[in-house]
C-alpha cells in the first residue's frame, strides 16, 4: 500500500469510527478516578508480554543451546514455567483476538478459512460487542497501556485507544505488511518505522508507563513485533548472538523483559505484579535460519500440531507464585482474561460463552483448571485435547500446506509422546469415540457471526 492509499484508508477509517461510535456502548470506559481508592491500591498490576512467531523451543530454559535469555530464564527460576501452555490459535490476529476476549476466535468472527489475519487493505477488526481485558480491568480504576503491535484493526474505531488502553505505542499490524507505521496514540509518526530500534523504544515507552503508573493498579499489554520476519535488532545486540540474527532479536526481546522486570523491583512493585510472557504462535519454519523452533514439538506457525500453538510460557509474581514451579497443568491464552477479571474483582457478563479460566489455582496450588483444548485453524476444528490425548480430525504440516483429513482420526498420548509421533487411534476406539463426541457437542455452542477478516476496505 502506497503513502497516499495509507492516509485514504485513515480518512475513511475516521468516518467509520463516528459511524461505529454512534451505537457502540461505552459504559466500560467510564471516566478513571483521579486519586486510587484504597481497595483500588491493593489490586495487582498486571503485565502481558506477548511475542510474535516464539518458538516453544526458542529460550535459554525451554532448551535452547545457543539463543542466551539469561533474564527470561530467571524470570522462570523465580517464578512458574509453563510446559502445556496453548495459544488459541496457530497465527497472530486469532490469536490476539482470543487473548484480549478470552473467547475462541470463531466466537468472534476474527478467524477465516479464506484470509488468515487482518491486513492493511482489511476493513474489520475486533467487534465493538466484544469486551477486552483493558475495559474490564478499567471498570476497577486500572491505569491501561498497549506497547507493539496490534493487528486487531487497523481503522481507527479498531484501535487500542478505542478499546480500553488509555495509550498506544506500536505498529497497527505484522511488521511485513506495508507500509509499516508506527503510531502513538492514533497518530502515525514514522511511516515506515525504523525497526531496528522498536524493541529499545518500545521498553522505554513500558518503563515510562510503569514508572508513572505505581501509585494504582496498571495493565500493561506489552505486544512485541518480534521475531516476526523481518528481523532487526539495535546496534547493541546486531551480530551478537551464536545463533544469528534470530538470536540476536531473541536476546534484545530478553533484555527489554530484563528491564521490566528490573524497573519493577527497584520500584518495590515486585510483590504487587503478575507478569506473564508467552507468544502468539509457533515458529515460522519456512523462514528457515529466520525462523524459530518448536524443539521436541511437530510442526510450527500455521499448524494445529503441538509446535504450532505450544508456548514458551512464564508466570512471575513474587511472594505469590513460589520460585522454581513447574506448571504442568494444561492452561492457554484464553485463560488470561478470566485471570485477570479474578485478580481485579470483574464479574464477567453472562451473554456470551468464554472459554477459558482462572490461572492462578494451577500457578499456586497445582491444581487443574481445564481438561480439554480446542485446536481450530480459521473456521474449522481441527484438533481437540481432552487430558494427555489429542485427536486430530485434519492436520496441516505449515502455513503453505495443504490440509489432510483423517478418518479415523489420528490419536496421540502427549504426555507419552509430545513430539505426536504414534497414532495410537486403532488401540484406544472409546478414546476417540469420547473425544469425538466432545467435538461434536462444542460445535453445537458456535453460532455464526459476521466474518471480520473478510470485511474490505471501504473505497470511494
Amino acid at each position: 500500500m502506497r503513502r497516499r492509499d495509507f492516509l485514504k484508508t485513515a480518512v475513511w477509517g475516521g468516518i467509520g469510527a463516528v459511524v461505529a461510535g454512534l451505537g457502540r456502548r461505552r459504559a466500560l470506559a467510564a471516566a478513571e478516578p483521579t486519586k486510587p481508592t484504597a481497595g483500588q491500591q491493593k489490586l495487582p498490576n498486571i503485565i502481558v508480554i506477548f511475542a510474535d512467531d516464539m518458538g516453544y523451543g526458542d529460550l535459554g530454559c525451554f532448551g535452547h543451546p545457543t539463543i542466551r535469555t539469561p533474564n527470561l530464564d530467571r524470570m522462570a527460576a523465580e517464578g512458574a514455567k509453563l510446559t502445556q501452555f496453548y495459544s488459541a490459535c496457530p497465527v497472530c490476529t486469532p490469536s490476539r483476538a482470543a487473548l484480549l476476549t478470552g473467547r475462541l476466535p470463531i466466537r468472534t468472527g476474527m478467524c477465516s478459512d479464506r484470509r488468515r489475519v487482518l491486513f492493511p487493505n482489511s476493513g474489520g477488526g475486533l467487534p465493538a460487542k466484544e469486551t477486552t481485558i483493558a475495559e474490564f480491568l478499567k471498570t476497577k480504576g486500572y491505569a491501561t497501556a498497549c506497547v507493539g503491535k496490534w493487528h486487531l484493526g487497523h481503522l481507527p474505531q479498531f484501535l487500542p485507544t478505542r478499546r480500553g488502553f488509555d495509550s498506544y505505542y506500536g505498529i497497527p499490524y505484522s511488521n511485513d505488511m506495508r507500509p509499516c507505521p508506527l503510531l502513538d496514540d492514533e497518530k502515525t509518526v514514522e511511516l515506515p518505522a525504523k525497526q531496528a530500534t522498536l524493541t529499545k523504544r518500545y521498553t522505554a515507552r513500558c518503563l515510562k508507563f510503569i514508572r508513572t503508573s505505581k501509585d494504582r493498579p496498571f495493565f500493561l499489554y506489552y505486544a512485541q513485533t518480534f521475531p516476526h520476519i523481518p528481523l532487526f535488532a539495535s546496534k547493541d545486540f546486531k551480530g551478537k548472538s551464536p545463533r544469528g540474527l534470530y538470536g540476536d532479536v531473541v536476546e534484545e526481546l530478553d533484555w527489554s523483559v530484563g528491564e521490566i522486570l528490573k524497573t519493577l523491583r527497584e520500584l518495590k512493585l515486585a510483590e504487587r505484579t503478575l507478569v506473564m510472557f508467552t507468544s502468539d504462535n509457533g515458529p515460522w519454519l519456512i523462514m528457515r535460519l529466520n525462523g524459530g523452533s518448536a524443539g521436541l514439538l511437530r510442526g510450527g506457525k500455521g499448524s494445529t500440531w503441538e509446535g504450532g500453538m505450544r508456548e514458551p510460557t512464564i508466570a512471575w509474581w513474587p511472594g505469590v507464585i513460589r520460585p522454581g514451579t513447574l506448571c504442568t497443568q494444561l492452561a492457554s491464552t484464553l485463560d488470561v482474561l478470566p485471570t485477570c477479571a479474578a485478580l481485579a474483582g470483574v464479574k464477567l457478563p453472562t451473554d456470551r460463552t468464554y472459554d477459558g479460566a482462572n490461572l492462578m489455582p494451577a500457578l499456586t496450588e497445582g491444581k487443574s483448571i481445564r481438561d480439554v483444548m480446542y485446536f481450530y485453524r480459521g473456521e474449522q476444528l481441527y484438533a481437540v485435547r481432552k487430558g494427555p490425548w489429542k485427536l486430530h480430525f485434519t492436520t496441516q504440516a505449515g502455513y503453505r500446506d495443504k490440509p489432510h483429513k483423517h478418518d479415523p482420526p489420528l490419536l496421540f498420548h502427549l504426555d507419552n509422546d509430545p513430539s505426536e509421533q504414534f497414532d495410537l487411534a486403532k488401540k484406544n476406539p472409546a478414546v476417540v469415540e469420547e473425544i469425538k463426541n466432545l467435538a461434536a457437542a462444542h460445535k453445537k455452542t458456535v453460532k455464526p457471526v459476521v466474518n471480520q477478516l473478510e470485511i474490505p476496505l471501504r473505497k470511494k
